[in-house]
């Protein structure tokens, strides 16, 4: 048994979600949104190495070895699975472990709104899960994966670096393709996708202007394409997309993107009052006719998309920080936790001081 694998255990019976490992530093762990100390002792270049070796191949860490970066899936028996970040800093080596469950929630279980169903009924368009790493955001697309793969007959894709959710066939075929093993960049798939007769396309990182481009072009093609991107706020999403695009191809992206641009919901997880792990808050942004025309004609504000939010409340969206204040009236989470997750800190001033847990 791989030495590293005492520290999985560790998170595990702690109900942590991350395991941390820096030269230098002691093994700590993230449990319920907090980073804690497993054990003393700090890790040395070759304890550390050793470590990271033990689970490694050899054409993994050759690949680690000459870019200094690694992102891999590491299976501990039946126990857990881990997506795993090698990589180098300043103080030497260091790596992360994100722990996957093997069983998929579904949105029951990870309450989230339930329009987020309504996007499994789609049959083409861009829908876009967004937010911080950490916030939950494969999860999610996970449970909607799974969603179609129970309830249609579709033939699904995924791209991912690396795999994270592993999908069995159930109404629908899924094809799983990992990043950097199957095929040689999101790109590469999403133009082979083009050949493949897929119905649903999961874009496991909208990272750069040729994918971005690639799982537009797929959307208007007449694909159903899944993606996530690091933005905080659905209204700031939009900016961010067309933003990577040069200045003279924007306005052809911007009437590509209000016709294919279906919702974008962004995530955040929240540390509950009770001490009982955390709760989604996500802010919903919907496809509508008073949308189109913002993204098309450019100048997309966020005042301009909060309104937009604001006067579809009854198709299901809603804005992030109206969740965050309601989940403090409710009890959920403390006022301290409402204003550091919120976006106008002015608006929870009063309750920042409030931490009673």
């Amino acid at each position: 048994m791989p030495m590293i694998d005492e520290l999985f255990r560790i998170v595990l019976e702690n109900d942590g979600s991350d395991l941390h490992l820096a030269q230098g530093q002691p093994p700590k762990m993230r449990v319920h949104g907090s980073i804690e100390k497993i054990k003393d002792g700090i890790l040395t270049e070759a304890d550390l190495l050793l470590n990271l070796r033990e689970i490694c191949t050899d054409g993994y860490w050759d690949r680690f070895n000459d870019t200094g970066d690694l992102d891999f899936a590491y299976e501990m028996g039946d126990a857990a699975r881990f997506r795993c970040n090698y990589h180098r800093h300043m103080n030497g080596f260091g790596a992360v472990f994100r722990m996957i469950p093997y069983e998929i929630q579904s949105f029951d279980q990870l309450g989230v709104p339930e329009v987020l169903k309504t996007f499994a009924d789609l049959n083409s368009g861009l829908v876009l899960v967004t937010g911080p790493t950490g916030s939950g955001k494969s999860t999610t697309l996970a449970a909607l994966i799974d969603y179609i793969n129970s309830t249609s007959a579709k033939h699904i894709l995924t791209i991912e670096e690396p795999i994270e959710f592993v999908h069995s066939n159930k109404k629908s075929i899924i094809v799983q393709r990992e990043v950097g093993i199957d095929v040689d960049s999101f790109g590469t798939a999403l133009r082979d996708a083009g050949h493949g007769d897929y119905d649903v396309i999961l874009v496991g990182e909208m990272r750069d202007l040729e994918t971005i481009s690639l799982a537009i072009s797929a959307a208007e093609a007449g694909n159903l394409v899944f993606g996530t991107l690091h933005t905080n706020s659905a209204a700031k999403t939009i900016d961010r997309i067309i933003d990577v695009f040069p200045a003279e191809k924007q306005p052809q992206i911007r009437t590509m993107l209000s016709e294919s641009l279906k919702g974008v919901v962004s995530q955040l997880l929240l540390r509950r009052k009770d001490g009982k792990g955390r709760v989604a808050a996500c802010e919903i942004l919907l496809h509508t006719r008073a949308l189109e025309g913002i993204i098309r004609e450019g100048g997309a504000t966020l005042n301009k998309m909060y309104s937009t939010m604001m006067s579809g409340r009854s198709m299901g969206m809603q804005i992030m920080d109206d969740v965050i204040e309601q989940y403090y009236k409710d009890g959920l989470i403390t006022g301290h936790e409402a204003y550091m997750k919120s976006l106008e800190k002015e608006r929870f001033e009063r309750i920042r001081e409030d931490k009673q847990e």
